[in-house]
């Protein structure tokens, strides 16, 4: 899910030229202010300055930066394309899994998923708040290698609700050598909405955000199988519908 090169290299492009241009715009409106200025000033009383001129001059120099900041808005899109956003969209409805240590706490549950590069002795999952404090610390031990779901009911140690918001988890495994062992956190979920923030594509996950470009994994969501009941031998279609 790279972002395409070329396309990223012509939005580059775009914006490099349309902040040079504004440079040059302000630079021409400036002295062509400064020259009006002082053409009024030594003007000939006897003959004034046709005002139809300059206010000619004046519409043509709007022009030119209205036709930069339309320029702008071409480069916006040309990102916002760029940035995965018409792909990211055709990821709602589909089970994703994202790599991020941040999950929205909501209702109070909150969920994450780890893994482990290998077996390890001792987990510590430690979640944090926005501020970096730890409000919730669980040890596991004898922890194999592989994937983990982690669910938090959002209270802190002493049983406390705390508000939804967004908290961060942090884990750290050791084997039985006391190595560190290593791992990933991620969160994963049906994507519900795709948004630009700050220029990045989001992705919502079960009411998390995460940006689009840490998804390494995409599949099609679960279903229920449908389950229909066939009348028995003693059973008439009367008897069923009743």
């Amino acid at each position: 899910m790279a972002i395409d090169t070329a396309t990223a290299a012509q939005a580059s492009a775009a914006t490099s030229g349309t902040a040079t241009g504004k440079a040059r715009l302000a630079e021409n409106f400036d002295t062509f202010l400064s020259l009006l200025t002082t053409q009024l000033k030594n003007q000939d009383p006897l003959a004034p300055m046709d005002a139809n001129q300059f206010t000619q001059q004046i519409v043509q120099m709007t022009g030119v930066e209205q036709q930069l900041l339309t320029n702008d808005l071409l480069q916006k899109l040309v990102t916002n394309t760029a940035g995965g956003l018409d792909t990211a969209v055709s990821l709602i409805g589909k089970q994703v899994r994202a790599v991020t240590t941040d999950a929205s706490l909501i209702n109070g549950k909150a969920e994450w998923a780890y893994k482990l590069d290998s077996d390890a002795a001792n987990v510590k999952l430690e979640v944090l708040d926005s501020k970096g404090s730890v409000v919730s610390a669980t040890a596991l031990s004898d922890v194999s290698g592989g994937d983990h779901d982690f669910s938090w009911n959002g209270k802190n140690a002493i049983g406390q609700k705390l508000p939804d918001g967004v908290y961060t988890l942090r884990v750290a495994a050791t084997s039985s050598t006391g190595e560190s062992v290593g791992g990933s956190i991620f969160i994963q979920g049906v994507v519900s909405g795709v948004e630009q923030v700050d220029g990045q594509t989001m992705l919502t996950i079960n009411g998390s955000k995460a940006l689009w470009s840490t998804v390494n994994s995409v599949q099609l969501p679960p279903t229920v199988a449908a389950t229909t009941t066939t009348p028995t031998d003693s059973e008439t279609p009367s008897d069923t519908a009743a």
